[in-house]
C-alpha cells in the first residue's frame, strides 16, 4: 500500500505550519515537505522547526536548489537537521528556475553536470571523508571536512538525497544517482508513467534497479464543496506555472504560440497586476483537471488516486485551498 505525505508552499503562516505537521504526525502521515518557492520563505528553517516539534515523521525539502547554498553549505546544514532528527531528513535538491536565478546574477550553466558533481561533493562529506577536494568549472571545494558540533559523535549523518526531476535527461539522472525521486507537481499521470521508464533507464547504468528508487511526487489539491471555487484556484496555479516557469510547459509539450500570449497577457515573473487572471481565459480546463485534483473530497481523492495508480511510492499533497485541516483528514 502507497504512502502519503503531505507539503507546504508559501502558506500557511509558519506558526500553522508547525500544528498541522504534529497534526499530519497524529493522523499517520509519512512524511512532511517544505518546499522553497519563489522568493516567499526558507525551507530550512521550518525545517529545522518540524524536526524539534515532531518525533516520527520523515521530514524533506521539496525543494532546495543547488546554486544559491554551495556543498559544504547544504552538507553541513542537513548534518545538523539530521542531529535534530535521526534517521527523519530528506535533502531534496532541485536546479532551480530562470528569471528568478538570472535576477540574482546566478547563470544556470549546464544544470545536469551541476547536480551530478554537487550530489557527488555533498556524498563525500556527509560520509565524513577527510579532506574534500574537487575543483570544476561549476563546484569548487577544497580540503573540505564536516567537522560536526562539538560533543556530537563522529558518524556519518543518515540524509536521504531525492532529486526534483522534471524533464526526462535530469530523471536518468535521479535513476542513476539518488536515493529517491520528488516529481514536480502540475504534471499529469502520463508524465509520471513516463518519468518512472526513465528513472528505470538511469538506474540500469548505475546497475541499480526500480526498486532502489524512492518513486514521489506533489499532487496539487483545490478542494471546496463549491466545484467552481475549486476549479478556478487550480486553474490560476496552472496559469501561474505555464507563464513563469517555463520547464512545465516544456513538460507538458504545451504549444509555444499559446504560450507566448500567456506570457504576454500574464507579464512574466513578476506578473502584471490581474495578469494571471486575464490569463486564466487562455487555459483549457480539461488541461487544468489533468494536473490538479480538484472539486469535492470524493472527487480530489479519486483524481489523487490517477497518480498513486502511475506507479509511485508515495503522493505528498500540496494544498492549494486553504481547508488545511479538512484535506489533512479526508485523506488521512
Amino acid at each position: 500500500m502507497a504512502d502519503i505525505g503531505f507539503g507546504f508552499l508559501d502558506r500557511p503562516g509558519v506558526a500553522e505550519q508547525l500544528r498541522l505537521a504534529k497534526k499530519a504526525e497524529a493522523l499517520g502521515y509519512a512524511s512532511l515537505w517544505v518546499t522553497e518557492t519563489r522568493l516567499a520563505r526558507d525551507a530550512i528553517s521550518i525545517l529545522g522547526a518540524m524536526a524539534a516539534t515532531t518525533e516520527r515523521i520523515r521530514l524533506g525539502t521539496a525543494v532546495v536548489n543547488t546554486w544559491t547554498r554551495g556543498p559544504a553549505l547544504m552538507s553541513v546544514t542537513f548534518a545538523t537537521l539530521a542531529n535534530l532528527a535521526p534517521g527523519r531528513i530528506n535533502m531534496g535538491l532541485g536546479a532551480y528556475w530562470d528569471p528568478l536565478a538570472w535576477k540574482q546574477g546566478i547563470n544556470r550553466n549546464m544544470p545536469l553536470r551541476q547536480m551530478r558533481e554537487y550530489i557527488g561533493v555533498v556524498r563525500r562529506l556527509l560520509a565524513l571523508e577527510e579532506g574534500v577536494t574537487f575543483e570544476s568549472d561549476l563546484i569548487n571545494v577544497r580540503d573540505l571536512t564536516l567537522d560536526l558540533g562539538h560533543d556530537d559523535p563522529r558518524i556519518a549523518p543518515d540524509v536521504k538525497i531525492f532529486i526534483g526531476a522534471t524533464g526526462p535527461k535530469m530523471m536518468e539522472l535521479t535513476g542513476e544517482l539518488a536515493d529517491g525521486v520528488l516529481m514536480n507537481g502540475i504534471l499529469p499521470p502520463t508524465h509520471t508513467r513516463l518519468s518512472i521508464q526513465r528513472l528505470a533507464a538511469g538506474a540500469a547504468l548505475a546497475g541499480r534497479s526500480l526498486d532502489d528508487i524512492e518513486k514521489l511526487q506533489l499532487v496539487n489539491i483545490s478542494m471546496n464543496k463549491d466545484t467552481d471555487v475549486a476549479r478556478y484556484d487550480a486553474k490560476r496555479l496552472v496559469t501561474q506555472y505555464l507563464g513563469q516557469q517555463s520547464h512545465f510547459a516544456k513538460a507538458l509539450s504545451f504549444p509555444n504560440d499559446k504560450l507566448n500570449d500567456i506570457k504576454a497577457v500574464m507579464g512574466g515573473w513578476p506578473p502584471k497586476p490581474g495578469g494571471i487572471e486575464s490569463a486564466m481565459k487562455l487555459v483549457d480546463d480539461a488541461l487544468v483537471d489533468d494536473l490538479i485534483a480538484h472539486g469535492t473530497p470524493e472527487q480530489c481523492r479519486t483524481s489523487a488516486q490517477r497518480w498513486l495508480d502511475a506507479g509511485l511510492d508515495q503522493i505528498v499533497l500540496i494544498p492549494l485551498s486553504r481547508n488545511y485541516d479538512e484535506i489533512l483528514e479526508v485523506f488521512a
